[in-house]
């Protein structure tokens, strides 16, 4: 009998989060073998066509402010052939006073120039891209197509081995680094280091060898609406993407002279059921009034052409697990990336690359990644208190609302 094929390197998950970081050590001249449990990369929540991303401008989470800046730009550089730049704007919220001077103060603290974000009066966000509302506008937003992204990522390299159709469902230390286990128990491969990127099932794999991740599904729901060319709505469509109690996509106009608006997302927080909810759809053309500013809209003008749905991985700190096992040398970690999938994907590559390499970081710090940055994404941090009680288990994190899925799977 033939012993498993050995690897260096495996990644377990080939959606945007494995394939970036598969992708960045192939760079590097590394030999990578990715496999995934489905017939072919992207066949999850990467698998939609309509994620958002923009640096977080909101206030509070101080740390969340400086990682979304530094992700942004890192994903900016990552996916440009890919990268549809439209610009995002990010409404004043309606119960809340706004002076431009001030937020304008505020994004410079944050090392947010006129690049990358501006505070707008809405007769200025007008002109500048169509919102005649109070805001921040941030010019260098987009949206990523994540299958075309994941599948450029993966694009053949003598170095890369790719296994479909391949479950992992435990993982077992071997004298060599570790053994990847089949649901009969067969040994699958060995290899002295292991990503683990599948999203929720992460949660499985970490406990086969006993620790234990706060991870929970959000299910999002993203509506596809056609608008009558005679409706009132169409004056209001926007020409950008907006961002705010949930987001949309810029509207498109369709030869018939008809509009396609796509409008997300609903959450169900515990919820990981992939089937349409006409509830959802509801709720989206409740936030569609309020992106707008048209609360007198009449909902019946949207009426539903498509949807998109998705099942978002989250922890409850509202921040990605990014980083090594440390008590599991060999095992490291790419989950809970919520609705910021191509931000912390980007980031996820550069950090899980330096850490399998073991760089001196020299690269993550002239990109300002401090290394309190790098604690806050570690997995460690759920087990402080936890290890010396009991070193196999980590504690749980905070309850603290997940961030929301607005970028959900195409089905």
């Amino acid at each position: 009998m033939t012993s498993p094929q050995h690897h260096d390197i495996v990644v377990i998950g080939a959606g945007i989060a494995g394939s970036s970081i598969a992708n960045e050590l192939l760079e590097r001249g590394q030999t990578v073998c990715i496999l995934d449990s489905a017939s072919h990369p992207a066949s999850a929540c990467s698998s939609h066509a309509y994620a958002i991303a923009h640096p977080h401008v909101g206030r509070g989470a101080p740390r969340l402010l400086r990682l979304t800046r530094i992700a942004f730009l890192m994903a900016e550089a990552r996916w440009g052939k890919r990268w549809n730049q439209h610009g995002i704007f990010q409404p004043n919220k309606k119960d809340k006073v706004f002076n431009r001077d001030d937020v304008s103060d505020y994004l410079q603290s944050l090392n947010l120039d006129e690049g990358l974000a501006q505070a707008l009066y809405a007769n200025e966000a007008m002109e500048a891209c169509g919102i005649s509302q109070d805001g921040i506008w941030l010019p260098r937003g987009a949206s990523l197509d994540l299958f075309e992204a994941t599948q450029d990522a993966l694009s053949p390299n003598p170095k890369l081995t790719c296994r479909w159709n391949t479950s992992v469902a435990r993982l077992e230390k071997a004298p060599a680094g570790w053994r990847l286990i089949d649901p009969q128990g067969i040994t699958i491969m060995t290899a002295n280091k292991v990503i683990i990127a599948a999203a929720l099932e992460t949660k499985n794999l970490a406990a086969s060898i006993d620790v234990r991740l706060p991870l929970r599904p959000v299910r999002g729901q993203l509506s596809i609406f056609s608008i009558n060319k005679h409706s009132s709505w169409v004056p209001k469509l926007p020409r950008t993407a907006i961002s705010g109690d949930g987001y949309c996509l810029p509207a498109k106009k369709l030869p018939d002279g008809s509009y396609q608006w796509i409008v997300g997302s609903s959450f169900d927080e515990g919820e990981s059921d992939l089937q349409d909810w006409d509830t959802s759809d509801d709720f989206n053309r409740e936030q569609a009034k309020g992106l707008l500013d048209y609360e007198e809209g009449d909902v019946s003008h949207l009426q539903k052409s498509g949807s998109f749905v998705g099942v978002r991985c989250v922890a409850g700190d509202r921040l990605p697990i990014i980083g090594a096992l440390t008590q599991r040398p060999g095992i490291f970690l790419a989950t809970a990336l919520g609705s910021r999938g191509i931000l912390w994907s980007a980031l996820a590559a550069k950090l899980i690359a330096s850490q399998v390499l073991e760089d001196d970081f020299a690269l993550l710090a002239r990109l300002g990644f401090a290394a309190d940055l790098v604690a806050a994404l570690a997995p460690a941090r759920f087990f402080a208190g936890a290890l010396a009680a009991a070193p196999a288990l980590g504690a749980f994190a905070s309850n603290s609302k997940p961030i929301l899925p607005s970028a959900p799977k195409a089905r």
